[in-house]
């Protein structure tokens, strides 16, 4: 049986953030993926210059209409990243609500795409959207730190206060140099794992996108080891990272900075780690 996925998130021409960072990894480990491009970006905002345009909610609701139309809205997986409108992401829920209701298994992973670093890069009234509609409608939600404080109000200075976060199916909260993942099991009891990962001293972008497509696909290939998934979805980000830190470096030369360009993700070069990547990170069951 094929298992099929619709992602809405952003896309760029050059590198690899959103749609770009997680279609081709889904589609080689097997995954059906249908893209809906919810900003179209000649490249991503970390660079001197970028130009694009915004998809809107009227656009997004056509587009999937068209779907809708052809009896092809069947999905196994829905996968949302970055959207910086609140009518374009409350036309998602409607979606999302659709499609759910058409195949009540459909599993929604969410990646609430608000700021890092105590700073929002989305409008604010994104927030309650996000919190009030998004969130519970989601099986697999992966926020960082930062926007795990946002959604819950309260701040997270603990590994305890990071267990502690726990608002539906499976969480995933990511920020360095810790994962930590609950997992209720549908009793008071749930399953709590922690995982040490390296930090690497520059800033990539598409990572988070790379991490909850990475997510999605080994819970859908573990679907009863928590465990194995985690690590696995761990050790991709890992050999992607370290792989392209490594070509960054030779790229910039002795001690110059690698530029946004020279930092894209090395994925393509990454797919045999991919589909077997090799245990790098273990988690610790709490």
């Amino acid at each position: 049986m094929e298992c099929r996925v619709l992602s809405i998130q952003s896309h760029v021409v050059r590198g690899y953030v959103g749609n770009k960072s997680a279609t081709f990894p889904l589609q080689v480990l097997g995954f059906e993926v249908d893209s809906i491009n919810s900003v179209q970006f000649s490249n991503h905002t970390g660079y001197a210059h970028w130009k694009g345009q915004v998809l809107t909610a009227e656009e997004l609701n056509v587009l999937y209409e068209g779907i809708k139309l052809n009896k092809v809205n069947h999905y196994d997986y829905i996968l949302t990243g970055y959207s910086r409108d609140t009518s374009f992401l409350e036309m998602v829920v409607d979606i999302i609500k659709e499609l759910k209701k058409a195949n009540p298994s459909l599993v929604y992973v969410c990646d609430p795409v608000m700021g890092d670093h105590g700073a929002m890069y989305v409008p604010e009234n994104l927030l309650p959207v996000y919190r009030d509609k998004v969130v519970p409608l989601a099986d697999i939600l992966t926020p960082n730190q930062f926007e795990a404080e946002l959604l819950t109000g309260r701040k997270i200075n603990t590994q305890q206060d990071a267990v502690e976060f726990n608002l539906l199916s499976l969480v995933v909260l990511y920020h360095h140099p810790v994962v930590t993942v609950v997992k209720p099991d549908g009793t008071n009891s749930s399953q709590k794992i922690c995982m040490d990962i390296p930090k690497v001293d520059a800033v990539f972008v598409g990572t988070g996108d790379l991490f909850a497509a990475m997510l999605l696909a080994w819970t859908h290939h573990h679907p009863k080891d928590l465990k194995t998934a985690c690590e696995k979805t761990v050790s991709v980000m890992h050999h992607v990272v370290k792989r392209t830190i490594t070509y960054a470096t030779e790229m910039a030369g002795p001690g110059k900075r690698p530029s946004p360009a020279q930092l894209e993700l090395r994925m393509v070069q990454s797919k045999a780690d991919i589909e077997n990547p090799a245990i790098v990170v273990e988690a610790k069951v709490l």
